[in-house]
């Protein structure tokens, strides 16, 4: 019976998220329920509601539909913010977590036809230059394909490669070679 009442105040907990969005309820409100053990509070900038209850803490986004894709890019707690993809020495595949990466930034260039992405492709010092310059541009066609298949516009995408030209990080140690062996994405907004 308990995981019942549960799953009841889950779905009420999401009734609630959806009103409070439809409604734009005054930031900072404090909303009682008919369970006196429950507090509902709109957090300051509007994103979110919090939830305490005897056992736990819950916090749930709310989606704000009306940022631009300049706003949505300025934050920084998103994996928006996050816009470097690293890579295994001598390697252009890509990782699980830089799959799940991609995923987010594919669909917010899908989304937002004014944005267009530079992919800096990038390797660590070891090899020549030339070898360099090939696997940076190997690692950013990668990223794009990827982009690609999530929907964005090829017109929306550029790849260069900087091979080892750019460090991210000084020092010829494995943990500063693994911080160049990446792809960046350089946003613009037209």
């Amino acid at each position: 019976m308990n995981a019942i009442s549960m799953t009841n105040k889950l779905y009420f907990l999401a009734f609630l998220a959806f009103f409070i969005t439809a409604c734009a309820t005054t930031q900072g409100e404090e909303i009682q329920t008919d369970d006196s053990s429950v507090d509902i509070t709109v957090e300051g900038d509007g994103t979110g509601i919090m939830v305490e209850d005897d056992s736990s803490i819950i916090a749930t986004p709310i989606v704000v539909e009306d940022m631009t894709a300049e706003e949505l890019l300025e934050q920084t707690d998103t994996d928006l913010a996050n816009r470097t993809i690293y890579f295994e020495f001598n390697s252009a595949k890509l990782s699980d977590e830089s799959l799940s990466l991609l995923e987010v930034h594919g669909n917010f260039i899908a989304e937002n036809g004014i944005v267009e992405v530079r992919l800096e492709g990038h390797a660590d010092e070891r090899g020549s230059r030339e070898y360099n310059i090939g696997l940076g541009d190997q690692r950013a066609q990668t990223v794009r394909r990827v982009l690609l298949i999530q929907g964005s516009s090829a017109d929306q995408i550029d790849t260069v490669s900087y091979g080892e030209e750019q460090p991210a990080v000084s020092g010829h140690s494995e943990e500063a070679w693994a911080k160049n062996r990446r792809v960046e994405l350089i946003y613009t907004v037209n």
